[in-house]
């Protein structure tokens, strides 16, 4: 039976030996697929990754171009300010993380969380999420002193806009602040916590300013801390500009605007430059680039005074009396004037049941076309304009270049508005009625224009006729967009008529008398509403702000060859002559006479209670 157990001469079955080796060459096949997916398919794309926990490259912020008066005087500069990031790869916990920076700032945790899942996806690996764009020194000496113990924080230093003189040029330079969606999808090469131009020349000369980033590349330990470092594209500045405008004189015109709302324009009558374009009141571009806080933004939305507005290029106003020059010339251009002739002004003119009157009450008396522009008669050009009709001081006003912007190279300009028949019966549903050529023959009714418009067309008296685009930069050549069209002969008269309203003594604008130097201007007084006897019985101080007319005041000024023409428009100042007046001859006596006149305290005290009662109103004044 003992060959019942012997094994010795019996085979295993060859299928399985088959099998089994099948098995075991197949593992030796997948690892070995396994070996060359990794190590050579991959093997580049996986030696980057690992070089990259490694190596990693971070922008390099650049300045913007620095930004200088006509002299060379720095208005806008760069320094450092520190961001505080999010690195999401370096991050063990972001919710704790961004608890952490709350506590340590005062923001909300939820805004942070907000900020951190909308803008998550817009970063790339390793790139830092910016959580705060402006850390206070205080919150920047806590967070570096604590981040080693929060992994994935990063403080970021950048170069953050600083203006030396916020308020004066707010609404010249405009302001920078962090890109938003639209801006960032708009220009691929701006990241999350980038700062852009919103407004002002900031916003017009945003390629210009912005510069180029740089390029730099860093070791990091496994705890994210930086060890070596080399920078591989050197960042590059925005250029640097110089504005047309004298610091000195924005002061000078600032200070005469102080606590009252309105504009100063003074172009170079030969080339278009300005020297000067101020607004009051004004507001800072600091608060901007730092960083505005709700409380700030609802002070500057809520003030009835309006700062944001640039009253030179965005409020229009009737011009009033200053468009007296205008009609005349439209009488001149179209031969329906006769310089000459005189009209018997009574103070007052009857139009069917209505009566216009003349300013002064009494009446002037007889007028020829010159007296009645150096002493402003009413009744001249009531009947100056019945003549005209609005179809001829249209036309004339168009092509000098009202109801047109100027051009200027801020954003937002206003057109302003010289009424045409059809223009009321679209916006009226109305016909022309034959009391509107008398009120726009003396600035009034539906007429609306700038200050800088007001500055361009007499600029264009002294110099010839030519109607200079207002430029904003030192180095920019004149460009002329159109003439007066009047005959040289014909413009000589008007700009005679401006020199003898301030050397005649009975001129309107006899204050503007400087020893030495060619003046001349016109005043105008614009009605902001129709005054009922009640309140024409009342003093001016007496009179509600909001009731108050506005003041203007135009004027040409020239010596040795330098021309210049200003405009200036004071908000409910109830006079031309005393309202927009004192601002203007300042201004000339420091262009010709090198002579700096502050604005006494006793007419700022004078503008301070004006301004409270403009707080203090239902409605505020403004006016476009």
């Amino acid at each position: 039976m003992s060959h019942l157990y012997d094994n010795g001469n019996q085979q295993p079955p060859r299928a399985g030996l088959l099998l089994l080796q099948s098995l075991i060459l197949g593992v030796f096949c997948l690892f070995a697929f396994r070996l060359w997916f990794l190590q050579i398919h991959r093997g580049e794309d996986f030696a980057r990754r690992a070089k990259e926990n490694q190596l990693r490259q971070e922008s390099i912020f650049s300045p913007r171009g620095l930004i200088r008066d006509r002299n060379g005087d720095l208005l806008a500069v760069n320094e450092p300010a520190y961001a505080l990031g999010l690195v999401r790869e370096d991050c063990k916990d972001v919710d704790a993380t961004l608890h952490q920076v709350a506590a340590w700032t005062g923001e909300d945790f939820i805004a942070l969380k907000t900020l951190y899942e909308k803008n998550r996806k817009r970063v790339k690996p390793f790139e830092p999420l910016i959580l705060i764009p402006d850390l206070s020194f205080h919150q920047l000496a806590l967070i570096d002193a604590n981040r080693l113990r929060w992994p994935g924080l990063e403080i970021q230093v950048r170069p953050r806009r600083q203006y030396r003189y916020g308020e004066l040029f707010a609404h010249v330079l405009g302001y920078v602040a962090e890109a938003n969606e639209e801006e960032m999808e708009k220009r691929p090469e701006l990241a999350l916590g980038d700062y852009v131009g919103k407004q002002g020349m900031e916003f017009m000369l945003e390629d210009r300013m912005r510069g180029v980033k740089g390029l730099t590349q860093f070791e990091v330990d496994v705890n994210g801390r930086r060890l070596k470092e080399r920078v591989l594209k050197h960042p590059r500045a925005g250029h640097e500009i110089s504005l047309s405008i004298d610091l000195g004189l924005q002061k000078l015109a600032m200070d005469w605007l102080d606590e009252q709302a309105g504009g100063v324009a003074v172009m170079d009558a030969d080339t278009g430059q300005l020297w000067a374009l101020a607004t009051a009141p004004s507001y800072d571009s600091n608060d901007f680039s730092s960083g505005l806080s709700p409380e700030q933004w609802a002070k500057l939305r809520d003030d009835p005074l309006h700062p944001m507005q640039n009253r030179v290029i965005q409020s229009v106003y009737p011009p009033g009396s200053v468009f007296k020059h205008l009609v005349a010339g439209a009488g001149l251009k179209t031969g329906m004037l006769d310089p000459q002739e005189t009209v018997n002004c009574t103070g007052q003119i009857k139009l069917g049941r209505h009566v216009f009157r003349c300013w002064r009450k009494g009446g002037h008396g007889k007028v020829n076309l010159e007296r009645a522009l150096v002493e402003s008669c009413d009744v001249y050009f009531y009947k100056l304009g019945k003549k005209l009709t609005v179809d001829r001081m249209s036309e004339f006003a168009q092509a000098c270049g009202f109801g047109h912007v100027t051009g200027i190279r801020l954003p937002h300009e206003k057109a302003g508005i010289i009424p045409t028949r059809e223009w009321k019966r679209k916006r009226f549903g109305e016909s022309w009625q034959g009391g509107d050529n008398l009120n726009m023959a003396i600035g009034q009714g539906y007429t609306l224009v700038t200050p800088l418009q007001v500055a361009r067309f007499f600029a264009g008296v002294i110099n010839g006729g030519k109607l200079l685009k207002p430029l904003l930069l030192k180095d920019e050549k004149a460009v002329v967009q159109g003439e007066i069209p009047l005959a040289p002969e014909q413009l000589e008269r008007l700009h005679r008529a401006l020199i003898q309203t301030v050397d005649n003594d009975r001129g309107t604008c006899r204050r503007l008398r400087t020893k030495g130097v060619m003046v001349g201007g016109k005043t105008g007084t614009a009605q902001v509403v129709r005054l009922t006897d009640k309140l024409k019985e009342l003093k001016d101080d007496d009179i509600p702000y909001k009731f108050r007319d506005h003041a203007w005041m135009a004027a040409i000024a020239e010596k040795d060859g330098r021309r210049f023409a200003i405009a200036a428009l004071v908000e409910h100042g109830l006079h031309g002559g005393s309202g927009a007046g004192p601002v203007v001859k300042a201004i000339i006596d420091y262009l010709f006479l090198d002579k700096v006149k502050l604005k006494p305290e006793a007419m700022k005290a004078k503008a301070r209670a004006a301004r409270l009662m403009s707080v203090n109103a239902t409605e505020g004044p403004r006016a476009n």
